[in-house]
């Protein structure tokens, strides 16, 4: 059992089943019934409400137990949800093959990171949109989750390292919010946000 089966093994919703705050913000970017990829699903609670507003969603996780969540959420909301089980590291979407990607505190190793978000980026169709909210080195210095590692939180300047030359930042945004997303993000947290969009080639 790998650490996210385990984190998820408990009793509810980790991280709640209500959508992250940011993405709820930014889906007006997407088209109508957009084909979307999410990343780092866990429990679902982000790819099951994209589905309830009418898009195709593809969940993808390394945890077997959050995606055996996540279909059951999506379920109890009676909406479609495609799951995968993989490990973002060595897994890689078709080129092009979708609309959106939600990269919702999705961390990753600085040694892998870059290698992962271009594949990503790359799997937008022209015009496509990628929401990215993750945890910023100075959340080290607060209580309400992410990873203690430094190398796996993001900068703005990591992030626009990382899409450089293949989405165009359509916005970006370092500093503290208050975080209320079940048990595992609770309270005052520093975060990075960033939106960007593959070019269409028009």
């Amino acid at each position: 059992m790998n650490m996210w089966d385990q984190n998820y093994s408990i009793e509810g919703y980790k991280y709640g089943t209500s959508p992250n705050h940011f993405l709820v913000q930014q889906e007006h970017l997407l088209p109508r019934a957009a084909r979307v990829l999410v990343p780092g699903d866990g429990e679902g609670r982000n790819g099951v409400w994209l589905a309830s507003q009418g898009h195709r969603v593809t969940s993808v996780d390394s945890s077997a137990v959050g995606l055996a969540k996540a279909r059951a959420l999506a379920e109890r909301q009676s909406v479609q949800l495609q799951t995968v089980l993989a490990d973002l590291a060595d897994w890689s979407p078709a080129a092009q093959s979708c609309d959106a990607v939600a990269l919702i505190f999705v961390h990753l190793p600085s040694a892998t990171r870059q290698d992962v978000h271009r594949r990503l980026a790359q799997s937008l169709a022209r015009g496509g949109i990628l929401i990215l909210e993750a945890f910023h080195p100075a959340q080290l210095g607060y209580g309400s989750g992410g990873p203690k590692d430094a190398d796996m939180l993001y900068t703005l300047e990591s992030l626009r390292a990382d899409f450089s030359g293949v989405l165009e930042e359509l916005s970006a945004f370092e500093g503290e919010i208050a975080l209320d997303e079940g048990a595992g993000h609770q309270g005052q947290g520093y975060v990075t946000r960033w939106v960007g969009r593959a070019a269409s080639h028009e």
